[in-house]
Formats: C-alpha cells, sequence, structure tokens
C-alpha cells in the first residue's frame, strides 16, 4: 500500500506578518497532483490543518476546496486534529464527509476504531490519534496520570487491543499529533508541555507497521517506522535549513517498509539567517545569493546604526525580520534578552523571574508546583473553553 503523509498545514498562518494563503494553495496543489500521479493509495494528515481553533474564512474555504480535490482523486484520506486545531469545529460533518472517503478522526473516543483499507496482500487498519491534552482526557481513557505518555500510552493500549481481534496478517498505522523523543523542534510549534514534560517515547507505538507524527515541522525519522512529516511550509526562521517535503511510503505484504521517497514541496521564497555588521552585510558579494530570500538579519554593530531596516531593504528587499546583538568585549559581555529567552520554557522563563524579584533565590519546592500548576491550569482552561463551545 502506498501512503503519503504530510501534517501541519497549519492554514491561515502568516510569516513575519506576509500572508501565505497562496503558497499553501500551492502546497494543496502539488499535493493532489503527486496523489494522481504517484498513484497514491491513502493519504495521511496528521493534525494541525489550520493554525487556530477559529481560522479565518479564506482558510476555511481552501481547506474545503482541499477537501473537495481529494473526494474527486478518489484516494481515501485519513486526517486527524492536532493542538492548533478546534476538534469539535474539525470535525464537525464527519460521518457524511466520511461518504466522500475523507475519514476525519478528531474525537478521542475513536481511537480505537480504525479505517480498514484493504490492498492485494489484505487488510491495513489506519487508526487516527487526534491531538490528546491530558487534563481534558484522562479520566475518559482511565490514565493514571494526567500527562502525555500516560494518555497516549492509554490510547495505543486500545489500538493495540483492536488490532488484536484482526487477522494476524492486518498490517497497521498509526496517526498521532504529539512531541516524540528524539524528534527535533524548532522556534514554530507551540509549546504543549504539561507538568514541565512535553515528550513521550517513541516506544509506546510499539506493535504498530507505521506512525504518521505531526507537530514537529522538520521532516525526520525518529526511528525507522515512526516519522514527522514536518510542515510543508516553513513557518519560523530556524526552519531555514529544512527541506519541506512529504513522506510516500510502500508498506509491503508483512507490514515492512518496501519503498520510502521524500517528496519536495513547493517553495514560495527561500529563507536566509544572515550575520555581521551592517555595512559589511551591505558590500559582501557572498551574500548576492541572498537578494530575494526573505531575511533575517542579526546586526552585530556595536552601537546601532542609523536607519537600519530601510538600508537592508535597499539590498534585501524581503527583509523581514531585524535582530541586534552588538558585539562585546569580555568586559562587557551579557547576552540579549532574546538570547537569554531562548530554549527556555515558561516554567524557567517564570522562575527566573522570581530569582530576579528576590535578588537571586529561585522559587523552592513547593513553589515550583504552584507554577507548574499555574501554567497547566491555563492551557486546560483555554482548551476547556474551546471544547465546550
Amino acid at each position: 500500500m502506498r501512503i503519503l503523509h504530510t501534517s501541519d498545514w497549519h492554514l491561515g498562518r502568516s510569516f513575519h506578518r506576509v500572508g501565505l494563503l497562496d503558497a499553501q494553495a500551492a502546497f494543496l496543489d502539488h499535493l493532489v497532483t503527486t496523489v494522481r500521479e504517484r498513484e497514491v493509495d491513502v493519504v495521511l494528515v496528521a493534525g494541525d490543518v489550520y493554525d487556530r481553533a477559529v481560522p479565518p474564512l479564506p482558510a476555511v474555504e481552501l481547506f474545503d476546496t482541499a477537501l473537495h480535490r481529494l473526494a474527486e482523486t478518489g484516494v481515501p484520506t485519513v486526517m486527524i486534529s492536532g493542538n492548533h486545531d478546534s476538534a469539535r469545529r474539525l470535525g464537525v460533518g464527519a460521518g457524511l464527509i466520511e461518504r466522500a472517503g475523507i475519514h476525519l478522526r478528531t474525537d478521542p473516543a475513536g481511537v480505537g476504531t480504525p479505517v480498514v483499507l484493504a490492498d492485494a496482500h489484505g487488510d491495513v487498519a489506519l487508526y487516527g490519534l487526534p491531538y490528546l491534552e491530558p487534563a481534558l482526557v484522562r479520566e475518559q481513557f482511565g490514565a493514571a496520570k494526567a500527562g502525555h505518555e500516560a494518555v497516549l500510552g492509554a490510547a495505543m493500549d486500545r489500538v493495540r487491543a483492536d488490532l488484536a481481534e484482526r487477522p494476524a496478517t492486518t498490517r497497521s498505522v498509526v496517526l498521532a499529533h504529539a512531541f516524540v523523543a528524539g524528534g527535533e523542534p524548532s522556534d514554530s510549534e507551540r509549546d504543549i508541555t504539561v507538568g514541565g514534560v512535553s515528550a513521550v517515547p517513541a516506544g509506546i507505538f510499539e506493535g504498530v507497521d507505521y506512525v504518521a507524527l505531526g507537530h514537529l515541522h522538520g521532516s525526520q525519522r525518529v526511528t525507522p517506522r515512526v516519522r514527522y512529516s514536518g510542515s510543508p511550509l516553513a513557518y519560523s526562521f530556524s526552519e531555514a535549513d529544512h527541506r519541506k517535503t512529504m513522506w510516500l511510503i510502500e508498506i509491503g505484504a508483512d507490514g515492512g517498509i518496501e519503498a520510502e521517497e521524500r517528496v519536495a514541496c513547493p517553495v514560495p521564497r527561500a529563507l536566509a539567517r544572515i550575520r555581521g555588521r551592517l555595512d559589511d552585510l551591505l558590500a559582501d558579494p557572498a551574500l548576492a545569493r541572498h537578494e530575494q530570500s526573505w531575511i533575517e538579519a542579526t546586526l552585530t554593530d556595536p552601537v546601532r546604526p542609523a536607519e537600519p531596516m530601510a538600508r537592508l531593504a535597499e539590498r534585501f528587499p524581503h527583509t523581514l525580520s531585524l535582530v541586534f546583538e552588538p558585539e562585546r568585549t569580555g568586559s562587557d559581555g551579557g547576552a540579549s534578552y532574546a538570547q537569554r529567552l531562548r530554549d527556555r520554557s515558561d516554567q524557567q522563563i517564570a522562575e527566573d523571574f522570581v530569582a530576579h524579584v528576590r535578588g537571586g533565590a529561585g522559587p523552592d519546592g513547593e513553589e515550583r508546583t504552584v507554577l507548574l500548576g499555574a501554567f497547566d491550569d491555563v492551557r486546560v482552561d483555554t482548551a476547556g473553553r474551546e471544547v465546550s463551545r
């Protein structure tokens, strides 16, 4: 069975205030063309179809068009909701849409009920695990703890229980939206940390033949059978070195991966990060290849130059981000505010603030627990209000 694995479309998202709807439409054109030309048997979309719970109307219209075009191919599509999506909104009309071959899996209760397709070698069971917010589904799954590993493990127990009731020759595929340990994140994924932990071990998916993941925006293998497709477009400058692709996977008669290919996605405009003193950036001939790229420029001038954005735009008209990191001597050192925050969680930033206002004394164990609870409560309250709408 030939599988096309994609995820993280984030329809409606912009890039540093530059609209990407045309680029997203071009990707969907490419997706449908690939389905037809490469004789795909099933399309998998592993969550974050939209960029936010209430997407703008043009994004909804683009999604509607995509559904019609995928249905017209006659190739089944299995799609789950991600942490950016409103599961309730995305799942509206799922029963009716399923008749057209579009299988929306947004209800946690359905994780153990697969879409079953067949090829010359027998059945393939495809299980859709939408993004599972731990505090909202813990009781439903009977999980011992309100964490990602506990609820995802409980969901996978339901998958394995269903699979055990099927013929031994049944091959299995799981779609999931999660941060799996070993994956490489970027700056553009929304933090899903709960209780100080965001990642789950890859071993949680033991017992299935292929795991199509969404959430992380870089295409990557966590294991040969557990993979992220990544986003089809770059959504932050941290993705400047990404090669945006979809996975084209062939699963053989025994469930093994017989063939694989990364199918390149259209690139609306290249990304580049340049760094140095302003005058040097404007004069460096080696940067000519970036003159039509989207640019993030980091200026290292000891003194901030006059009108830096306007001057950069004369050579690099698509400069979108300007960062100042002045060169410092050893005696005046110290990182910029952005550098101090980089790769730090909300919890760590809050603890740093407590230490700052106390003159260096950070929170004790009890206070750390209170901070953890506060951040989790905010996340759950936000997700809960969305579910209740």
